[in-house]
């Protein structure tokens, strides 16, 4: 059965998915590493470089996912003379929250050397330190050199992860439970009603450990060169892990010919002053005259929002044009509840009409946000903003990536890279319609990588498509709160890594009802599935929750792939304490492949039905479909009813299961499947 014990919540600016969460490894080590394998002295995983999407040979995935100008490769299949970590997904280690479940761990004095597979200018390096002892983080160096010659020393910094506690969570690994009064499962109990209080372990739920850093190399090196980071002797860091690196060409400054140049307002490149005043006033003069605002190369430092309404900004390329910022406190706190603010680009309010004809392009946007505060608008990218575009930005250490409140329409937001964010890497939260996000790749997200919330007025008519979400820390890969006529199609998503999976249609956080029609069109998920650690359950990589009501919409998955599920493909689940009240009444699945499930294909813990048409399955752990419906166990069978119309190939929904047979196993043993393959 399900606990109804989580402690509701108010989320504002950005919502969190989880309050309290079980730590499955108490004894682990401090520094979070577990399930470490010594590397052979200057091993090589590979003869060449092993170029991966998710920790997956690309043609598993071919046609889903992000476009990136990007080539990946995983530490963990390069030359090193460190040390495997991994596979692990048991939250609250390193392994659990790398791409892939592996990386690569340096003392000073060790390497990890990749192949170039094909020329490349630039990089970003995954990584993660250690955390200082007192929290703040530390900053130790990498060196890099290409081909042995060419060195650029790198300044990692652990300044905005290593978060630790009870949600919303603390920077301080030594602090006491947040929430004493909110349900611990980890002591099956409310501590601050228990006698004798529970002893808790700390760093208390460690989080969110890794950080990416960008470098661009100066020069161009071809195919087959190679690229080594090391941990320098005398590093300040005990140790480094590396997860992976992206190489890429990036293209030249662009050049906005007939844009208004910042600078001519006075707008400093150099970082050194406040460059806000001299964009606004550039802004000004570009509506006056129907011109658009240039950001030509260099770092511009922003430590507030910016208001931006019928304009066009257009940077030299994300890799050249930074919009950088502090975040900074608020003598008193604004209208809206927020305490702090900082860089952003910002429309209008909804209540203020909302901001229209507003086109941004080719910058990036590095924040300063260390700690989750909800009421804080520190995003990237806010407001309402109608008929309107966003493309080819990279967003890094702000609170939200693009944080919408709506009443708005037609916003397009294509080609991002969001990474490293508190919480949301996107959401749409608020009556946001006729919209579409493509193309964006997202990583190490703090929640939902990316959501959209139809609080109080109804999302309608969006489509989530061709977009790459990576190791949401907390939370799922894509999810759907609510709203009218949605679709979620041709999407990559990676890694969730708790309280939350790959996909996810929730009649939850107060959301409207789902109305319409609902799509999940030809998503791949991997390594998803994840253990829901209030619960104890294990979840599926696509999960239903009817929570406040009924997911009573015309739902129809169709083409998905559920790669390496770690408990199972599919979940449907009503809460518990209203289980006879509300249901999942009828979902419809064809063309579906499932390579790999810890569990089950399908876990019913709802009552409602679903239809099954060349739904193939592979390598399943337990019976195909756990069956509890919803958990009076009638005479009858299952209230929780499946229709097979043909092709459901694998031997998974044998005929034994049909209509309704209740094979309720409230927490099957996970049987680890093999890696996907080919089908």
């Amino acid at each position: 059965m399900i606990p109804s014990r989580v402690p509701s919540r108010v989320r504002n600016g950005a919502r969190a998915t989880a309050v309290a969460c079980a730590l499955l490894c108490l004894g682990q080590a401090a520094d979070g590493i577990a399930a470490a394998s010594p590397a052979d002295p200057d091993r090589t995983s590979a003869a060449g470089p092993v170029v991966t999407r998710a920790g997956l040979d690309p043609s598993l995935v071919a046609g889903r996912g992000a476009a990136v100008a990007f080539d990946e490769q995983e530490a963990e299949n390069a030359r090193t003379t460190g040390t495997v970590i991994g596979p692990d997904r048991t939250a609250y280690t390193l392994p659990s929250e790398a791409s892939g479940r592996k990386a690569v761990r340096l003392v000073p004095g060790q390497y990890v050397e990749f192949t170039l597979p094909r020329a490349a200018n630039a990089l970003t390096v995954r990584y993660s330190i250690p955390d200082a002892a007192g929290g703040g983080g530390i900053t130790a160096p990498l060196d890099v050199t290409v081909d042995g010659r060419h060195r650029r020393t790198m300044t990692l910094t652990s300044q905005f992860s290593w978060l630790y506690n009870q949600y919303p969570f603390t920077n301080d690994p030594g602090a006491d439970l947040l929430h004493p009064d909110w349900w611990l499962a980890e002591c099956a109990c409310v501590p601050a009603a228990t006698t004798p209080a529970p002893e808790i372990a700390k760093p208390f739920r460690p989080t969110h450990f890794y950080d990416e850093q960008r470098l661009l190399l100066g020069r161009t090196h071809q195919a087959g060169d190679r690229v080594r980071l090391t941990v320098p002797a005398g590093s300040a860091a005990a140790w480094t892990v590396i997860d992976l690196l992206d190489t890429e060409l990036v293209a030249a400054p662009h050049v906005e010919r007939g844009g208004i140049d910042v600078r001519a307002f006075g707008a400093d490149p150099t970082g050194r002053r406040d460059a806000a005043p001299a964009i606004e006033r550039a802004i000004a003069l570009a509506r006056r005259t129907d011109r658009p605002v240039y950001l030509p190369p260099g770092t511009f430092r922003v430590d507030r929002h910016i208001v931006v309404d019928d304009v066009t900004v257009v940077g030299a390329g994300n890799w050249h044009t930074v919009l950088k910022g502090r975040q900074g406190t608020l003598a008193e706190p604004a209208p809206d509840g927020s305490r702090h603010t900082g860089v952003g680009l910002y429309g209008r309010s909804a209540a203020e009409g909302g901001s229209r004809d507003v086109h941004l392009s080719g910058f990036a946007i590095e924040g300063d946000v260390r700690e989750r505060v909800d009421t804080d608008q520190v995003n990237a990218i806010g407001g309402a903003m109608s008929d309107s575009t966003i493309d080819g930005l990279y967003l890094h250490h702000t609170k939200v990536g693009l944080w919408f409140d709506g009443p708005m329409r037609n916003v397009r937001v294509t080609n991002n890279v969001i990474t490293d964010q508190i919480a949301d890497a996107l959401n749409f939260h608020t009556g946001v319609t006729d919209s579409l996000v493509a193309h964006n790749f997202v990583r190490n997200s703090g929640d939902d990588g990316l959501a959209l919330w139809s609080e109080k007025t109804a999302d309608a008519r969006n489509t989530v498509t061709r977009n790459t979400v990576q190791s949401p820390t907390l939370a799922n890969g894509i999810a759907v709160y609510g709203g009218t006529d949605t679709t979620v199609s041709g999407n990559l998503v990676a890694d969730p890594v708790r309280e939350g999976s790959g996909l996810h249609a929730g009649a939850r956080f107060g959301a409207e009802p789902f109305t319409g029609f609902l799509r999940f069109t030809d998503n791949t998920t991997v390594r998803a599935g994840t253990l829901d650690l209030n619960w104890r359950i294990g979840l599926g990589a696509l999960w239903f929750y009817a929570l406040d009501g009924s997911i009573d919409a015309d739902v129809r998955v169709t083409g998905d792939h559920y790669l390496d599920s770690t408990h199972n493909a599919i979940m449907l689940v009503s809460e518990y304490g209203v289980k006879d009240r509300f249901s999942v009444p009828s979902v419809h699945f064809k063309d579906i492949r499932v390579d790999g499930t810890g569990n089950s294909v399908v876990s019913a813990r709802t009552k409602g039905s679903a239809t099954f048409e060349n739904v193939d399955a592979r390598n399943v752990g337990a019976v195909g479909v756990n069956n509890c419906g919803s958990f009076n166990f009638p005479a009858t069978g299952s209230e929780f009813a499946l229709e097979d119309r043909g092709g459901n190939d694998g031997g998974w929904l044998a005929p034994w299961l049909l209509p309704n047979t209740i094979t309720c196993d409230d927490r099957p043993p996970v049987v680890a499947p093999p890696a996907p393959a080919p089908w």
